[in-house]
């Protein structure tokens, strides 16, 4: 068991912003320039299933649209009005609605803001060893591997 002390209770907010603006290689994680995430899960240690306070600038996306091949994945909107991708179609939420992705649906997923106004919404996902991530529409494949994750081209040869 680890010695660190977690808090009890903290202000979502004001947690720390993740210090790495995004895992993917180049050129995929300057894709991601205007999403900011506080990794809520890890303040309090947790182990089995993450929680990541997410940000959205006008224009910014959450991720490349992507499936897990054993983590599960849920978004709840708490402000603002992002638009879902995936295989179905668009969809656009608003405040309060929610969505979850199936590990191994085959189903890609990505929220985009079209707006204005920055979106704000929870990620949870679980921490499944073995995982894999699968990228439809790009050259890019993922494992979770110890350390982190592993990116390769969808060939397999890693980037």
């Amino acid at each position: 068991m680890s010695d660190k002390i977690h808090p009890i209770a903290i202000v979502a907010s004001e947690a720390d912003l993740r210090k790495r603006l995004s895992n993917y290689p180049e050129p995929f994680a300057a894709l991601m320039a205007g999403r900011e995430k506080r990794p809520l899960g890890d303040i309090f240690g947790l182990t089995n299933f993450g929680v990541n306070l997410t940000q959205l600038s006008p224009n910014a996306v959450s991720a490349l649209r992507h499936w897990h091949s054993k983590q599960d994945e849920f978004i709840y909107i708490l402000s603002g009005y992002p638009t879902l991708i995936t295989d179905e179609g668009e969809t656009e939420l608003c405040p309060g609605m929610c969505s979850g992705f199936r590990a191994a649906s085959g189903n890609g997923h990505v929220l985009v803001n079209r707006t204005l106004d920055d979106v704000i919404y929870l990620e949870i996902g679980d921490r499944t060893t073995g995982d894999s991530v699968t990228y439809p529409d790009d050259d890019l494949q993922a494992a979770l591997v110890e350390g982190g994750l592993q990116f390769l081209h969808k060939d397999g040869m890693p980037y």
